[in-house]
């Protein structure tokens, strides 16, 4: 799995750094990224994170 974060449009709510901290994280500047890109055993976590995203700017692929 391959996940992306459209930075542009995230309102740095935490939710996916909550969801999924092997993955996720807040940035210096104040937005979320895509720090570590999801093992098998995170994928399900990633995949709640962008299900959860209330902007949906989390993307993943297969």
């Amino acid at each position: 799995m391959e996940v992306k974060i459209d930075r542009d449009g995230c309102i740095a709510c935490g939710l996916c750094e909550s969801t999924c901290p092997e993955v996720f994280r807040i940035a210096e500047d104040g937005l979320a990224e895509v720090y570590h890109q999801p093992d098998a055993s995170q994928e399900t976590g990633a995949q709640e994170a962008a299900n959860g995203c209330p902007v949906s700017v989390i993307h993943t692929e297969a």
